[in-house]
């Protein structure tokens, strides 16, 4: 079922992705709030957290679980597991117990679920490039600088044109052309710039210019995603997002403009995102029938504040 991903997957949950090879490009963070968004919606969420290391996208889970016994606030909270890590001497055997926590993990929501969000380490991996191979969406976060930029091409130090695709670039195109093979499906690619000046400066111009040349020759569609913001890092211990309610009760501090800017700033990522809506999302929520535009549309701003 997982080595042939893609197969027979009529009815099955739409996967979401969090892929990049690079660590602290804000993934943990944007799948968060990518499986809040979607239960806001009204949508069946359950995550799996394939960084068996870090555990990042776990411990930002548990830590809102835990806020919401503390406070005794209503969160959203997805069905979430994790994979254990191999702890043997032996690497198939360690592989292999981690593949069949993830077929376990896939198997038991695939198809009584709206979606599913996993999060991958930042190495390359056969379980990484499983999930690749079953992304419906693909989200690939990068910081907005040459560094992040190198894991999809190469520049020209005088130019600043894109001279060749890297490694990770080659890993998703190789990937999604074998499931174009398999099942005829496509899987949509975003790349989305994180930690944004709010100024406007020559290297953004750059890596835009160099994301736009990348993407003709990648298939992928780049859009803006978070700003450096001190409210990302202080919603992590609590557990929260910039969709949840904005008050003291909710924060444990009075908010701010900074949170209501945050808010604007993940709607608006939600929102290029274009995540299909399931219709029977719109059932269960029918009671708040606002936060929908309609069935297989983009969230829209409203759909998420209402």
């Amino acid at each position: 079922m997982l080595v042939q991903a893609g197969q027979g997957r009529s009815g099955a949950a739409h996967v979401v992705v969090m892929g990049n090879e690079k660590g602290g490009s804000g993934k943990s963070t944007a799948a968060l709030h990518i499986a809040v968004a979607l239960l806001k919606a009204g949508q069946r969420v359950a995550t799996i957290d394939l960084d068996s290391r870090q555990q990042s996208f776990t411990h930002y889970i548990n830590n809102r679980s835990a806020w919401a016994r503390r406070t005794g606030l209503s969160l959203e909270l997805p069905v979430h597991s994790c994979i254990k890590l191999g702890e043997t001497m032996q690497i198939a055997e360690n592989e292999n117990s981690e593949f069949q926590q993830f077929a376990e993990a896939v198997s038991a929501v695939e198809r009584t679920f709206d979606f599913i969000v996993i999060d991958t380490p930042g190495t390359d991996s056969y379980l990484m490039r499983l999930a690749h191979s079953m992304a419906d969406t693909l989200v690939t976060p990068i910081n907005d600088s040459f560094l992040d930029f190198d894991v999809l091409g190469t520049v020209d130090p005088a130019t600043y044109a894109v001279t060749g695709i890297s490694h990770y670039a080659e890993m998703v195109r190789d990937t999604r052309r074998k499931r174009r093979q398999l099942d005829g499906a496509t899987t949509d690619w975003i790349v989305v710039r994180n930690r944004l000046s709010m100024l406007g400066s020559r290297n953004k111009q750059l890596v835009a210019d160099g994301l736009k040349e990348l993407s003709l020759q990648l298939g992928f569609r780049a859009i803006d995603g978070l700003a450096e913001r001190v409210v990302y890092r202080e919603f992590f211990p609590r557990g929260l997002t910039a969709l949840d309610d904005i008050d003291e009760a909710t924060l444990g501090t009075r908010p701010s403009l900074g949170h209501v800017t945050a808010r604007e700033e993940v709607t608006s990522l939600l929102r290029q995102l274009k995540l299909p809506l399931d219709e029977r999302g719109r059932r269960r929520a029918a009671n708040r029938a606002e936060w929908f535009a309609q069935v297989d549309k983009p969230l829209e701003l409203h759909d998420i504040l209402a």
